[in-house]
């Protein structure tokens, strides 16, 4: 009965690290807003996108506080900045 407990326990530890592990890889990678997807936005922190002389549309990035007081990272898609500057 103890051998049981034992492997049950050590079986827990493995999948809560394997859990962890896997949450911290995701830690650096913004999450990709999708249409609908509540913000909650109450500070935005910073804004960048990749520069580019063309017009089109590229993947931009936002570092936000949320109404919680979490730090948050996400990803959408937008139209360059030098689409602005076009005649």
């Amino acid at each position: 009965m103890n051998i049981r407990r034992l492997v049950a326990a050590s079986s827990l530890v493995l999948l809560t690290g394997i859990s962890v592990m896997a949450q911290a890889d995701n830690a650096g990678q913004p999450t990709p807003y999708r249409y609908g997807m509540p913000l909650e936005i109450k500070k935005v922190v910073s804004l960048k996108e990749p520069s580019t002389p063309y017009c089109k549309v590229v993947t931009a990035q936002m570092v936000y506080i949320d109404k919680t007081g979490q730090t948050r990272d996400v990803s959408y898609r937008k139209l360059s900045d030098s689409c602005s500057y076009q005649n």
